[in-house]
């Protein structure tokens, strides 16, 4: 698993780019993470709702970052920090808005453009957020 920092690379641009863009997550991903200790990303939501929880440090499988866009994972991000939990089932919905008041592990599922699903976790105390398949789990 790697830290997934679109903020300290190179190759990410500072706003989002446009939709089908070649970027993927692996051009996101900083230089040698596992060397250096890095603060956790701050993210600007730009979903015109405050995000209701901290995300703390964003990781992201290789799986994930080999299947997934940079700008569809970020979108879903803001969507998954905002309480939209996307593709959970009712039941899975409401345990995550319990667990925004009990302080446990929250779990999104998003799909991208090209139906590959894909999972949003936070942990209970907030210090990570993953970005995975399922597969991955």
């Amino acid at each position: 698993m790697t830290q997934f920092n679109p903020t300290r690379s190179n190759r990410y641009p500072d706003t989002l780019p446009p939709p089908n863009s070649p970027l993927s997550l692996a051009d996101a991903i900083g230089p040698e993470p596992h060397r250096r200790p890095t603060p956790p990303v701050v993210i600007e939501l730009l979903t015109g709702s405050l995000p209701r929880f901290q995300v703390g440090r964003l990781m992201v499988t290789a799986a994930a970052a080999a299947s997934i866009a940079a700008d569809e994972a970020l979108q879903a991000l803001r969507r998954h920090a905002a309480g939209d939990w996307g593709l959970v089932g009712a039941e899975d919905w409401a345990a995550n808005d319990l667990a925004l008041r009990e302080g446990t592990r929250l779990l999104s599922s998003y799909e991208t453009r090209d139906k590959t699903v894909f999972w949003i976790i936070t942990e209970a105390d907030r210090s990570v957020t993953t970005i995975l398949l399922p597969s991955d789990y």
